[in-house]
């Protein structure tokens, strides 16, 4: 029987980077996927700023800039413009990139780090004792893991299989969204329109090719009746008055605002992440862009469990990333009531599209719906902790360079700066020290502001801060045991697969 560390349920975006962040480490990987191969389809269109950080943060970025379009300051909240030009990242902008661009360099990175896809790879079952996994293959295949995490989408066959319930809203809408070409496109670059019982928009993806989208408010989905390129056309049509000589269809698909989040994202040995964990209306890309933040929150910490014994680890990914996906479930079903046809509905957006001229709410709603103000609650009190490190430009033994390049070895790391050192004694095999200078004498950070900047900050693999300090005079042991582990606890940079 084959064995490994981890087996990875799911090769979407999710997975793949729970893939890529596993090998980062060092640790075996299995990825399954029970589809013959890529099917091709566009999906989610883009990605925000804090999922394009976390990229940075381990050097992807750079492969998907050049396949993107950067919309510049442009975002919505149910359709409403915002400028978020002003977000406190060095990315104040989405990045127009279809999922199957995401997916094929994703594919490659991991291919190269040793996680390449096993494609017809449907997972029939599994059992956990206390020391692993054994995970069914279709076709009569098994393989031995430590832990199986399933990214395999809003009808997880892992989460139904290991008993975990998905509470949440039914669908109050049908949407249907497809990939095409125009013969007579209108002028507007972006155009989104409400019109009759729904909206809809044209968004252009590359020459000549725009991603559709029709929304109606007086029916739900059927699924007895399968989304197709007629019945698409006929809908738009009768929302728009219009179908801009849409032909050459790429892509056709139907959604809803059902919002369901898993009761638990852990049972055992046994983890979720992605839409396997939570669905809910598609505004703004937020479901590839929170299922990625999941795996870049849960990969260090699998690492670390399996590389360093530091078990407590795995129960703070529940912890912290469960909060973040009602949060997201909420504001979804808030842009879907802003999206219903009618007077009650038109009065609101007026009042909102009124705030939205206002540079706190646009920084508040931005900075909530790209997932750059999440705090964790790291255990120490400093105000920074928890939040997402700035990437503050730095000198690092007399060049430049900035902190989130610092993270691309997918180590936990020190930064002590502008002459002040940390004693990391027990712990320096685990953690790589930065002396830097930064001659920023401030931080601006998402949902606090603007905080002086600190003499010293350990950071996770995630690029969240862990401790923080204003007194060089401060040691950070408390967060080295609780976030690296004792230094009892360190056994070296295994990669066995399974304990002997």
């Amino acid at each position: 029987m084959e064995t490994t560390d981890v087996v990875i349920a799911g090769a979407g975006p999710t997975g793949l980077t729970l893939g890529c962040e596993l090998r980062t480490a060092g640790i075996g990987v299995v990825l399954l996927d029970a589809l013959p191969q890529r099917a091709g389809q566009s999906r989610a269109g883009g990605i925000g700023a804090r999922t394009m950080e976390i990229f940075d943060q381990r050097g992807i970025l750079d492969r998907l800039l050049p396949h993107g379009r950067i919309f510049e300051g442009a975002g919505h909240f149910a359709g409403l413009r915002m400028d978020v030009g002003g977000l406190a990242t060095r990315y104040p902008y989405g990045l127009a990139l279809t999922q199957t661009v995401l997916e094929n360099q994703l594919d490659t990175y991991a291919a190269e780090s040793g996680a390449p896809v096993r494609w017809s790879a449907a997972i029939t079952g599994f059992e956990q004792d206390a020391d692993g996994v054994e995970v069914r293959i279709d076709g009569g295949e098994s393989i031995r893991a430590r832990y199986l995490v399933g990214c395999d989408g809003g009808h997880s066959t892992v989460r139904k299989l290991a008993g975990i319930g998905f509470s949440g809203t039914d669908a109050t809408m049908a949407g249907m969204i497809c990939d095409a070409e125009l013969t007579d496109p209108p002028a507007e670059w972006v155009l989104t329109r409400r019109r009759g019982p729904g909206d809809f928009s044209v968004i252009p993806l590359q020459p000549g090719w725009f991603r559709l989208m029709v929304q109606r408010h007086d029916r739900v989905i059927d699924p007895a009746d399968p989304p197709d390129f007629e019945r698409f056309r006929a809908d738009f049509r009768e929302v728009a008055g219009t179908d801009y000589g849409m032909h050459s269809p790429r892509w056709v698909s139907q959604f809803g605002d059902a919002a369901r989040l898993a009761d638990r994202y852990r049972a055992g040995r046994v983890l979720l992440a992605g839409d396997a964990a939570h669905t809910h209306y598609p505004a703004g890309g937020q479901g590839l862009n929170t299922g990625v933040q999941d795996a870049a929150n849960l990969g260090w910490k699998l690492a670390a469990v399996l590389r360093d014994g530091v078990g407590s680890l795995l129960d703070t990914y529940d912890r912290e990333r469960r909060p973040v996906a009602a949060r997201v479930l909420h504001n979804t079903r808030a842009q879907t009531a802003l999206l219903r046809p009618g007077p009650h509905a038109e009065a609101l957006r007026d009042t909102l599209a009124g705030l939205l001229d206002l540079g706190e709410v646009r920084n508040r709603l931005g900075h909530m719906l790209s997932g750059l103000d999440i705090r964790y609650d790291t255990g120490d009190d400093h105000p920074l902790s928890g939040h997402r490190v700035p990437d503050a430009d730095l000198t690092v033994s007399g060049a430049p360079t900035r902190i989130h390049p610092l993270l691309r070895s997918g180590h936990p790391i020190l930064l002590s700066l502008n002459g002040t050192r940390v004693p990391i004694t027990g712990w320096q095999d685990r953690v790589d020290q930065v002396d830097a200078r930064c001659d920023a004498t401030h931080w601006t950070v998402p949902g606090l502001g603007e905080i002086t900047t600190p003499a010293a900050v350990l950071v996770r693999p995630d690029g969240h801060v862990a401790w923080a300090t204003d007194d060089p005079a401060d040691t950070p042991e408390t967060a080295l045991t609780t976030w690296v582990g004792p230094v009892a606890a360190a056994t070296g940079h295994r990669n066995s697969a399974l304990p002997r």
